[in-house]
């Protein structure tokens, strides 16, 4: 029944889990959702388990194991075994209903956002419709043939899903070898935009430590600059481009926006790093003003791990949003890759 009961309830579950951890890595929502959850029933069944056993066999003389067909009233009937069984009990009654009110406004928001396509928004109505069906299904297979029929119903229900559950991990597996595809696909070689032509002014750069009042002008006037060019080649080429630019933080960026895919994102933004104490001691290197330095880094609409561009000349930085989106619309031309490149992330760009 335990295993029925959990596929039958694991679209809801499932769905419900997803939509509340996006933003967190598969490591934290397994930490969080399987492993944690599991050690702390693996250690409530240990405990009371054990305990209701030794109350069995040393104080109850067997009155616990003749109530093992009614787990309602053998659960009460342990309690009282406890200290402040009365206060332990009505603590009981609480964690109870609080699991069935969870487990039914789940059920209620995954049959509610399927029924309205994801919608952000939806009438009330609708959703407490939802609980009012669920709670007179419940009460009608209740009356027609008691827990019993619950658990046929549940076993039933379980067993086609069970099948579905396999396909789901087969579309885990391959969407997970497309996220590991996409995110450490290399650049072809011929793309690096350095060449030997400003090396002396790239050495300066390089052992030189920046304020955040000169990264700050080079992303509004050479960063700037470069994307607004670009913007107007794109328009020669049918492509509609927008620049966006923001003070504080200094942030400036070039997107394209889409309906089907995610819109395509570059941007140049001020961030700063700790300076080692070693380097701020050392004789060999022109002196830093404090333990920061700033630097223009990139980043881009689909969360990848930006770089330094601080180095970048004009036309370098406008070859590098190039190569990128060159990058871009090869990965959104693949069919294999239609999974990954769901629209629904170009919500907290608009």
């Amino acid at each position: 029944m335990y295993w029925a009961w959990w596929i039958s309830w694991s679209p809801y579950v499932g769905l419900f889990i997803a939509r509340i951890s996006k933003g967190r890595t598969i490591r934290e929502f397994i930490g969080a959702v399987l492993i944690i959850p599991t050690m702390f029933n693996f250690i409530w069944m240990s405990v009371f388990g054990n305990s209701a056993i030794w109350f069995d066999q040393h104080v109850a003389d067997g009155a616990l194991s003749m109530l093992s067909v009614n787990p309602d009233a053998l659960m009460f009937r342990f309690l009282e075994y406890f200290p402040f069984s009365t206060i332990v009990s009505f603590v009981t009654i609480a964690i109870i209903i609080i699991f069935f009110v969870t487990s039914a406004d789940s059920g209620m928001f995954v049959m509610n956002s399927i029924a309205t396509k994801n919608a952000k928004v939806s009438p009330k109505w609708q959703t407490v419709g939802w609980g009012v069906l669920l709670a007179a299904l419940a009460l009608m297979l209740l009356n027609a043939g008691g827990l019993t029929a619950l658990q046929s119903m549940t076993l039933i229900t379980a067993l086609p899903f069970s099948v579905i559950m396999l396909l789901f991990i087969v579309s885990l597996v391959k969407a997970l070898s497309i996220d590991q595809n996409y995110y450490e696909r290399d650049f072809s070689a011929t793309t690096i935009p350095w060449s030997g032509e400003y090396w002396k002014d790239r050495l300066k750069q390089i052992v030189s430590y920046h304020d955040k009042k000169s990264v700050d002008a080079f992303i509004h006037s050479t960063v700037q600059d470069a994307f607004h060019d670009l913007q107007q080649e794109f328009s020669k080429n049918g492509i509609e481009a927008k620049v966006h630019s923001h003070e504080k933080p200094a942030r400036v960026e070039i997107e394209i926006k889409y309906d089907v895919v995610n819109n395509f994102i570059y941007g140049v933004k001020s961030d700063s790093k700790i300076i080692s104490d070693y380097l701020l001691n050392e004789d060999n290197l022109p002196d830093a003003e404090n333990d920061h330095s700033y630097f223009p880094k990139s980043y881009f609409g689909d969360d990848r791990e930006g770089y330094d561009v601080q180095l970048f000349t004009k036309n370098e930085l406008i070859s590098d949003v190039l190569k990128h989106y060159g990058r871009f619309v090869e990965i959104i031309s693949e069919k294999k890759n239609e999974m990954f490149i769901s629209s629904n992330s170009n919500q907290r760009f608009r």
